[in-house]
C-alpha cells in the first residue's frame, strides 16, 4: 500500500494555559495564554509545518475547546479524521509554568485518554511510515491498549515505531506498571526518546549514561537519542554506536513547553529524509532552539524547511 501519511501520532490532544509570568511557580503565576497541546499534537502540528503529511488519534470533548482543537489542527494542515469529540466529557487542559528549564504543570484529565480501537483501523495505519506516542499516551485505559495493540500492528505491517518516553509520576503513579507497559512498546524496536529528567522520574533516582542506554537497548530499542540539556545529546544505535553532540547555544529562552518535542520532530523529520545520525541531531537541535525562542509553538512567520538547511 502507499504511504500516504510520514508521522501519525497517537496520544493526548490538551490545552496548554501557560503561565504568562517567567520563571514564577504555578502557586506564583496569575495569568494564563491558552494553546493547543500535548506532545503527540505538538509532534503532528511541527511534522505539518515542515510539510510533511502528518495524522492525529486523539479524544477530546464535545465543547468549545474540542471544537478550538479540531480547527486549529486542520488549519495547520494536520489529518484529523481519527479524532473523537466525546459526547459526555469535558477537554483535558494542563496548567503550565511558563520557564526557561523545565516547566511544572497540573493535568486535569478527562477525554485525552478515551481513545478506543476503532479509531486506529489497519487500513488506515499501514499508511503510515511512523507510528508515535508518549508515555502520557500509555498511562491510562483505554488509550494504553489501542497504542500498545496499534504499536505491535504497526511493526508487523512494517511501520516504524517511534516513542518518547515523556515520564511523570504526576501522570503515571505506578511506575511498575509503566515499566511493564513500556517494555512492551520497545518490543516494537522504536526510536527512542528521552531526557535526563525523564530517566531521574522513571527510574526513581540518577542513573549513569551508560546505565540507561543499556536498559533501553536490551527491552528492544536499537536507537536511543538522550536529551541532556546545556549538556547536549546522545545518540546510540546498536549498528551505528554512540554520537555525542553539544548543545547549541542560545540566550533568548522565551518558553521551554515544547522544546522536546520540536526536538523530535526534526529528528523524525530528518530520518524521513534519511539523513546520517550526525545531520539528524543538527537539524533536532536547530528546530528545539528555534521552540524555545517562541511561546507556544512552532512560529508561523517562519520558513522553517529554509532555516533548517541554512
Amino acid at each position: 500500500m502507499e504511504k500516504t501519511i510520514d508521522i501519525l501520532c497517537a496520544g493526548e490532544i490538551l490545552i496548554d494555559c501557560i503561565g504568562q509570568q517567567t520563571n514564577a511557580t504555578l502557586a506564583e503565576t496569575t495569568s494564563y495564554g491558552r494553546f493547543l497541546g500535548g506532545s503527540p499534537t505538538n509532534v503532528a502540528i511541527n511534522a505539518a509545518k515542515l510539510g510533511l503529511r502528518s495524522a492525529l488519534v486523539a479524544s477530546c470533548g464535545a465543547d468549545g475547546l474540542g471544537d478550538f482543537m479540531i480547527e486549529s489542527l486542520q488549519k495547520a494542515n494536520v489529518i484529523t479524521s481519527q479524532l473523537s469529540q466525546k459526547q459526555d466529557t469535558s477537554t483535558s487542559i494542563i496548567l503550565v509554568s511558563k520557564s526557561t528549564g523545565t516547566p511544572d504543570f497540573i493535568p486535569y484529565r478527562t477525554a485525552d485518554f478515551l481513545i478506543e480501537q476503532e479509531q486506529i483501523p489497519t487500513a488506515f495505519l499501514q499508511q503510515a511510515k511512523i507510528f508515535h506516542t508518549t508515555c502520557f499516551g500509555l498511562s491510562k485505559n483505554p488509550a494504553q491498549t489501542t497504542i500498545i495493540e496499534s504499536a505491535q500492528r504497526a511493526a508487523q505491517l512494517g511501520v516504524k515505531t517511534s516513542i518518547d518516553i515523556n515520564f511523570s509520576e504526576r501522570i503515571w503513579p505506578n511506575r511498575e506498571e509503566a515499566k511493564t507497559i513500556i517494555a512492551r512498546y520497545l518490543a516494537t524496536n522504536p526510536l527512542v526518546k528521552l531526557s535526563e529528567d525523564d530517566c531521574y522520574r522513571y527510574f526513581g533516582e540518577t542513573k549513569s549514561e551508560s546505565f540507561i542506554l543499556d536498559y533501553f537497548h536490551k527491552l528492544g530499542a536499537a536507537t536511543i537519542c538522550l536529551t541532556k540539556g546545556k549538556d547536549g545529546v546522545v545518540l546510540s544505535d546498536t549498528s551505528y554506536g554512540k554520537i555525542t553532540q553539544p548543545a547549541l547555544s542560545i540566550t533568548d529562552i522565551k518558553d521551554a513547553t515544547g522544546a522536546g518535542d520540536a526536538f523530535w520532530t526534526g529528528f523524525l523529520y530528518a530520518q524521513l529524509q534519511q539523513k546520517s545520525f550526525e545531520e539528524t541531531l543538527a537539524i533536532a537541535q536547530k528546530l528545539a532552539v528555534l521552540k524555545l525562542q517562541h511561546l507556544g509553538g512552532l512560529p508561523n512567520d517562519v520558513d522553517i524547511v529554509s532555516y533548517l538547511n541554512t
